[in-house]
Protein backbone atom coordinates (compact mmCIF):
# COMPACT_ATOMS: atom_id res chain seq x y z
CA UNK A 1 0.00 0.00 0.00
CA UNK A 2 2.78 2.36 0.83
CA UNK A 3 4.60 1.54 -2.61
CA UNK A 4 1.52 2.58 -4.74
CA UNK A 5 1.25 5.73 -2.39
CA UNK A 6 4.59 6.56 -3.34
CA UNK A 7 4.11 5.84 -6.67
CA UNK A 8 0.81 8.47 -6.62
CA UNK A 9 3.05 10.97 -5.21
CA UNK A 10 6.60 10.46 -7.41
CA UNK A 11 7.19 13.52 -9.29
CA UNK A 12 7.33 13.25 -12.97
CA UNK A 13 7.37 17.22 -14.16
CA UNK A 14 8.52 18.95 -10.99
CA UNK A 15 6.38 19.69 -8.65
CA UNK A 16 3.95 17.94 -10.67
CA UNK A 17 3.09 14.06 -9.12
CA UNK A 18 0.84 10.73 -11.00
CA UNK A 19 -1.73 11.65 -8.64
CA UNK A 20 -2.64 15.42 -9.77
CA UNK A 21 -2.11 14.16 -13.83
CA UNK A 22 -4.30 11.19 -12.35
CA UNK A 23 -6.81 14.03 -11.25
CA UNK A 24 -6.46 16.24 -13.77
CA UNK A 25 -7.34 13.68 -16.66
CA UNK A 26 -10.72 12.55 -14.11
CA UNK A 27 -11.57 16.39 -14.72
CA UNK A 28 -10.53 16.52 -18.14
CA UNK A 29 -13.09 13.63 -18.87
CA UNK A 30 -15.78 14.27 -16.91
CA UNK A 31 -15.69 18.47 -18.30
CA UNK A 32 -15.65 16.67 -22.19
CA UNK A 33 -18.61 14.61 -21.10
CA UNK A 34 -20.39 17.53 -19.21
CA UNK A 35 -19.98 19.94 -22.69
CA UNK A 36 -21.38 16.96 -24.72
CA UNK A 37 -24.14 16.58 -22.37
CA UNK A 38 -24.97 20.10 -22.35
CA UNK A 39 -24.48 20.49 -26.49
CA UNK A 40 -26.98 17.57 -26.57
CA UNK A 41 -29.80 18.33 -24.19
CA UNK A 42 -29.57 22.11 -25.69
CA UNK A 43 -29.93 20.56 -29.13
CA UNK A 44 -33.06 18.84 -28.53
CA UNK A 45 -34.88 21.49 -26.56
CA UNK A 46 -34.31 24.04 -29.53
CA UNK A 47 -34.70 21.66 -32.38
CA UNK A 48 -38.37 22.70 -32.89
CA UNK A 49 -38.40 26.05 -32.43
CA UNK A 50 -34.71 26.94 -33.70
CA UNK A 51 -33.22 26.52 -37.00
CA UNK A 52 -30.26 24.22 -37.62
CA UNK A 53 -28.32 27.35 -38.01
CA UNK A 54 -29.06 29.08 -34.92
CA UNK A 55 -28.49 25.34 -33.18
CA UNK A 56 -24.92 24.99 -34.50
CA UNK A 57 -24.00 28.63 -33.53
CA UNK A 58 -25.68 27.78 -29.58
CA UNK A 59 -23.61 24.42 -30.01
CA UNK A 60 -20.36 26.36 -30.47
CA UNK A 61 -21.01 29.17 -27.67
CA UNK A 62 -21.24 26.03 -25.07
CA UNK A 63 -18.49 24.29 -26.24
CA UNK A 64 -16.37 27.88 -26.19
CA UNK A 65 -17.49 28.44 -23.35
CA UNK A 66 -17.06 25.22 -21.81
CA UNK A 67 -13.40 24.28 -22.63
CA UNK A 68 -12.74 27.52 -21.83
CA UNK A 69 -13.77 26.95 -17.78
CA UNK A 70 -12.75 23.21 -18.51
CA UNK A 71 -8.71 24.94 -19.16
CA UNK A 72 -8.93 27.41 -16.43
CA UNK A 73 -10.17 24.49 -13.85
CA UNK A 74 -7.24 21.87 -14.81
CA UNK A 75 -4.66 24.88 -15.02
CA UNK A 76 -5.68 26.27 -11.54
CA UNK A 77 -5.48 22.06 -10.38
CA UNK A 78 -1.53 22.06 -11.46
CA UNK A 79 -1.31 25.43 -9.68
CA UNK A 80 -0.67 27.30 -12.74
CA UNK A 81 -2.13 30.80 -12.52
CA UNK A 82 -3.30 32.18 -15.89
CA UNK A 83 -1.88 36.24 -15.10
CA UNK A 84 1.40 34.29 -13.92
CA UNK A 85 1.47 32.75 -16.95
CA UNK A 86 0.47 35.32 -19.35
CA UNK A 87 3.16 37.51 -17.48
CA UNK A 88 5.73 34.98 -18.22
CA UNK A 89 5.15 35.33 -21.52
CA UNK A 90 4.81 39.10 -22.91
CA UNK A 91 5.04 38.20 -26.61
CA UNK A 92 2.44 35.39 -26.36
CA UNK A 93 0.30 37.71 -24.36
CA UNK A 94 0.57 40.68 -27.01
CA UNK A 95 -0.29 37.36 -30.11
CA UNK A 96 -3.12 36.45 -27.73
CA UNK A 97 -4.35 39.82 -27.32
CA UNK A 98 -4.37 40.25 -30.91
CA UNK A 99 -6.46 37.68 -32.04
CA UNK A 100 -8.99 37.64 -29.04
CA UNK A 101 -9.53 41.41 -30.46
CA UNK A 102 -9.90 39.51 -34.18
CA UNK A 103 -11.93 36.94 -32.53
CA UNK A 104 -14.15 39.11 -30.54
CA UNK A 105 -14.95 41.22 -33.80
CA UNK A 106 -15.72 37.63 -35.96
CA UNK A 107 -17.69 36.47 -33.24
CA UNK A 108 -20.12 40.20 -32.97
CA UNK A 109 -20.20 39.80 -36.95
CA UNK A 110 -21.23 35.88 -36.57
CA UNK A 111 -24.14 37.15 -34.35
CA UNK A 112 -25.48 39.57 -36.72
CA UNK A 113 -24.99 37.30 -39.50
CA UNK A 114 -27.69 34.24 -37.77
CA UNK A 115 -29.95 37.25 -36.86
CA UNK A 116 -30.35 38.49 -40.41
CA UNK A 117 -30.77 35.26 -42.02
CA UNK A 118 -29.40 35.85 -45.04
CA UNK A 119 -28.22 32.29 -45.36
CA UNK A 120 -28.82 29.28 -44.29
CA UNK A 121 -26.59 25.40 -43.80
CA UNK A 122 -27.17 24.27 -47.71
CA UNK A 123 -27.50 27.39 -49.46
CA UNK A 124 -25.28 27.82 -52.62
CA UNK A 125 -24.00 31.31 -51.78
CA UNK A 126 -21.86 33.43 -53.56
CA UNK A 127 -19.22 35.75 -52.07
CA UNK A 128 -16.97 37.82 -53.78
CA UNK A 129 -15.68 35.16 -56.81
CA UNK A 130 -16.02 32.22 -54.33
CA UNK A 131 -19.58 30.07 -55.27
CA UNK A 132 -20.87 26.74 -52.84
CA UNK A 133 -23.19 25.30 -50.30
CA UNK A 134 -22.90 26.38 -46.72
CA UNK A 135 -21.10 23.57 -44.91
CA UNK A 136 -21.52 24.80 -41.40
CA UNK A 137 -21.54 28.08 -39.64
CA UNK A 138 -19.29 28.75 -36.91
CA UNK A 139 -18.61 31.94 -34.50
CA UNK A 140 -16.06 33.13 -35.87
CA UNK A 141 -16.38 31.60 -39.77
CA UNK A 142 -18.92 30.17 -42.28
CA UNK A 143 -17.10 26.92 -44.73
CA UNK A 144 -18.17 26.80 -47.39
CA UNK A 145 -18.12 23.53 -50.02
CA UNK A 146 -17.20 24.01 -53.29
CA UNK A 147 -18.84 21.92 -56.04
CA UNK A 148 -15.40 20.88 -57.30
CA UNK A 149 -15.20 19.72 -53.82
CA UNK A 150 -13.25 22.50 -51.91
CA UNK A 151 -13.47 23.46 -48.46
CA UNK A 152 -13.14 27.43 -48.15
CA UNK A 153 -12.97 28.99 -44.75
CA UNK A 154 -14.86 32.56 -44.54
CA UNK A 155 -13.82 35.12 -41.53
CA UNK A 156 -17.39 36.79 -40.64
CA UNK A 157 -16.00 39.91 -40.62
CA UNK A 158 -15.44 39.26 -44.06
CA UNK A 159 -18.44 38.80 -44.64
CA UNK A 160 -20.54 41.66 -43.14
CA UNK A 161 -18.65 43.98 -45.08
CA UNK A 162 -19.07 41.44 -48.33
CA UNK A 163 -21.83 41.68 -51.09
CA UNK A 164 -23.28 37.73 -50.15
CA UNK A 165 -25.83 36.56 -52.98
CA UNK A 166 -28.07 33.73 -52.30
CA UNK A 167 -28.84 31.42 -55.38
CA UNK A 168 -30.90 29.24 -53.65
CA UNK A 169 -33.00 31.32 -51.30
CA UNK A 170 -36.08 31.08 -53.46
CA UNK A 171 -37.65 27.94 -54.91
CA UNK A 172 -36.91 29.48 -58.59
CA UNK A 173 -34.69 31.68 -60.20
CA UNK A 174 -34.32 32.49 -63.74
CA UNK A 175 -31.75 31.73 -66.17
CA UNK A 176 -30.55 34.98 -68.20
CA UNK A 177 -28.79 34.04 -71.41
CA UNK A 178 -27.29 36.80 -74.40
CA UNK A 179 -28.21 35.30 -77.87
CA UNK A 180 -26.39 37.86 -80.84
CA UNK A 181 -27.90 37.64 -84.08
CA UNK A 182 -27.11 39.01 -87.29
CA UNK A 183 -28.90 42.52 -88.67
CA UNK A 184 -30.22 40.72 -91.52
CA UNK A 185 -32.74 38.54 -89.51
CA UNK A 186 -36.49 39.29 -88.95
CA UNK A 187 -36.45 39.79 -85.17
CA UNK A 188 -40.33 38.69 -84.84
CA UNK A 189 -39.18 35.64 -86.17
CA UNK A 190 -36.19 35.16 -83.80
CA UNK A 191 -38.21 36.32 -80.75
CA UNK A 192 -41.48 33.47 -82.21
CA UNK A 193 -38.49 30.93 -82.38
CA UNK A 194 -36.96 31.61 -79.05
CA UNK A 195 -40.60 31.54 -77.31
CA UNK A 196 -41.37 28.61 -78.81
CA UNK A 197 -38.03 26.78 -77.64
CA UNK A 198 -39.14 28.18 -73.86
CA UNK A 199 -42.94 25.62 -74.20
CA UNK A 200 -41.14 22.44 -75.18
CA UNK A 201 -38.65 22.51 -72.86
CA UNK A 202 -39.87 20.83 -70.16
CA UNK A 203 -37.55 22.39 -67.23
CA UNK A 204 -38.95 25.77 -68.06
CA UNK A 205 -41.94 27.12 -66.19
CA UNK A 206 -45.05 28.24 -67.39
CA UNK A 207 -45.22 31.17 -64.49
CA UNK A 208 -43.21 33.57 -64.55
CA UNK A 209 -43.81 33.78 -68.74
CA UNK A 210 -40.30 33.92 -70.44
CA UNK A 211 -38.40 37.08 -70.95
CA UNK A 212 -37.14 38.87 -73.98
CA UNK A 213 -35.97 42.28 -74.34
CA UNK A 214 -33.84 44.21 -77.43
CA UNK A 215 -31.41 44.76 -75.18
CA UNK A 216 -28.53 46.74 -77.92
CA UNK A 217 -27.93 47.13 -81.08
CA UNK A 218 -23.89 46.31 -81.18
CA UNK A 219 -21.00 45.99 -83.48
CA UNK A 220 -21.64 42.46 -84.88
CA UNK A 221 -25.39 42.00 -84.25
CA UNK A 222 -28.83 42.43 -82.15
CA UNK A 223 -28.30 41.21 -78.61
CA UNK A 224 -31.23 39.76 -77.24
CA UNK A 225 -31.71 38.98 -73.43
CA UNK A 226 -33.78 35.99 -73.03
CA UNK A 227 -34.88 34.70 -69.56
CA UNK A 228 -36.67 31.48 -68.32
CA UNK A 229 -37.84 30.40 -64.83
CA UNK A 230 -37.02 27.21 -63.68
CA UNK A 231 -36.47 25.23 -60.49
CA UNK A 232 -33.25 25.84 -58.38
CA UNK A 233 -32.11 22.09 -58.10
CA UNK A 234 -32.40 21.96 -62.11
CA UNK A 235 -29.95 24.71 -62.76
CA UNK A 236 -27.26 22.58 -64.87
CA UNK A 237 -29.96 20.28 -66.43
CA UNK A 238 -31.91 23.50 -68.03
CA UNK A 239 -28.89 25.57 -69.00
CA UNK A 240 -27.34 22.42 -71.07
CA UNK A 241 -31.00 21.92 -72.57
CA UNK A 242 -31.67 25.68 -73.12
CA UNK A 243 -28.03 26.29 -75.26
CA UNK A 244 -28.52 22.89 -77.05
CA UNK A 245 -32.11 23.67 -77.73
CA UNK A 246 -31.48 27.41 -79.49
CA UNK A 247 -28.62 25.99 -81.18
CA UNK A 248 -30.17 23.52 -83.17
CA UNK A 249 -33.16 25.25 -83.54
CA UNK A 250 -31.06 28.38 -84.90
CA UNK A 251 -29.88 25.92 -87.18
CA UNK A 252 -33.14 24.54 -88.43
CA UNK A 253 -34.83 28.08 -89.31
CA UNK A 254 -31.29 29.27 -90.09
CA UNK A 255 -31.18 32.09 -87.81
CA UNK A 256 -27.33 33.50 -88.08
CA UNK A 257 -25.04 34.19 -84.81
CA UNK A 258 -22.68 36.05 -85.79
CA UNK A 259 -18.95 35.97 -84.92
CA UNK A 260 -16.69 38.26 -85.10
CA UNK A 261 -14.42 37.60 -88.53
CA UNK A 262 -10.52 38.72 -88.86
CA UNK A 263 -9.62 39.68 -92.27
CA UNK A 264 -5.52 39.85 -93.33
CA UNK A 265 -4.72 41.84 -96.12
CA UNK A 266 -1.72 41.17 -97.90
CA UNK A 267 -0.04 44.47 -99.60
CA UNK A 268 1.82 42.58 -101.97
Amino acid sequence: MQNIKDFLHRDIFGTIDIEKIIVVLLIFFAGLFTIRLIKFSLNRSFQKNANQQTRMLISKVVEYIGFSILLMIILAELGIKLSTLLGAAGILGIAVGVASQKSLGNIISGIFLVTEKSFEIGDVVKVGDKVGVVYSIDLLSIMLKTFDNLLIRIPNETLISTDITNITRFPIRRLDIQILVAYKENLQHVIETLKAIATENTLCLDEPEPFLMIKEFADSGIQIHFGIWFEKSRYVDTKNTMMMDIHNRFKEERIEIPYTHITIVNPL
